[in-house]
Formats: structure tokens, sequence, C-alpha cells
């Protein structure tokens, strides 16, 4: 059983970073990829980020491509998404995903474990 554990969400005006942090608790986290997804009010849940297992392959929204920045460390059982130039419309419920395989994927399905998810509010 894989423990995701979110942290690093706030309030913050428009124009201005946060940086999102996930901690897995399973010894198993080296061996799979890893996602962030998002659900905004009124949404349905979308993909945001994901990163391969050895994290040298990153797979990016176009909403968020070239403003987000996913990276691992495999030493910490952790994942991070840095958010650049935040926008209201990033405004959500940020969620980390361990998926089922070592390569990524935008698929909700084939991520296995998920955590609680941690609140983003940018206001304008």
């Amino acid at each position: 059983q894989e423990q995701l554990v979110e942290s690093g969400g706030g309030l913050v005006q428009a124009g201005d970073s946060l940086r999102l942090a996930c901690v897995a608790s399973g010894r198993t986290f080296i061996s799979y990829a890893m996602a962030w997804f998002r659900r905004a009010p009124g949404k349905e849940r979308e993909f945001v980020s994901a990163v391969s297992w050895t994290g040298g392959r990153t797979y990016y929204a176009d909403s968020v491509k070239g403003r987000f920045t996913i990276s691992r460390d495999n030493a910490k059982n952790m994942v991070s998404l840095q958010m650049n130039s935040l926008k209201p419309e990033d405004t959500a419920v940020y969620y980390c995903a361990r998926s089922k395989y070592s390569t990524s994927s935008s698929r909700e399905d084939t991520y296995a474990y998920w955590g609680q998810g941690t609140q983003v509010t940018v206001s304008s």
C-alpha cells in the first residue's frame, strides 16, 4: 500500500509562484511514474504533469507547459511541481498520483494511488 501526502498549496496572487511537494511512504516509489492532476471548482479532474520513474521524461498539459516544472527525488521518495506565473484558472485542488507503470501517462486509470490533495488558489 502506498500513501501519498501533498503539501505546499496556498493562496497567491496572479503571477506568483508555488512549489508543491508529494512524499510517498512506500518502498516501491522509485519503480513507478508519478503525476500531478487537478480539479477546479465545478470541473472534472484533469491531467497536469507526469514524470517517468527515472525522472528522465516529463509531460505537461498544454495549459501549463512553459510555466510548470515537475521533478522527482527518488532518494527522498518525493515528487515536486514548481508552478510559476500562476493564473486564476490554475485555481484547483492538486493531487499527486503514483502510476501502475514505470512510464507516465495522462490517463487517470493508469494511476493506482492518489493523495488527498492540496488547495491552490490564485487571485486576480
